[in-house]
């Protein structure tokens, strides 16, 4: 592509969904505090989905060419997306229990 010079062209938009973003957010963020990476199960408690369902985002991120992984290794994923790219990790709204009397 071209430079035109004088114009600056604004940055790629990303490659990856609202959704893809906050998976690859938290695994980020996960493996910046504790210093390794997550596992599938860390996933599915933070965005409170079904197992099937994180391992179906992790295979499709893995896809996409946004994450890697070791098959056989446990906590293998490595982030593949600058970490500027990526959106603001969203806390999830805490859901509790409480019985009315």
């Amino acid at each position: 592509m071209n430079q035109i010079p004088g114009v600056s062209l604004p940055p790629c938009a990303p490659r990856f969904t609202p959704k893809q973003g906050q998976y690859l957010a938290f695994i980020y963020a996960y493996t910046q505090v504790l210093g390794r990476a997550p596992a599938e199960a860390d996933l599915q408690r933070f965005f409170r989905v079904s197992a099937p369902s994180v391992h179906q985002m992790v295979l499709t991120l893995e896809r996409a060419g946004l994450i890697q992984r070791q098959p056989g290794v446990a906590r293998s994923i490595q982030l593949l997306v600058d970490p500027q790219a990526l959106p603001i990790l969203k806390t999830q709204p805490v859901k509790t229990s409480v019985s009315r009397y």
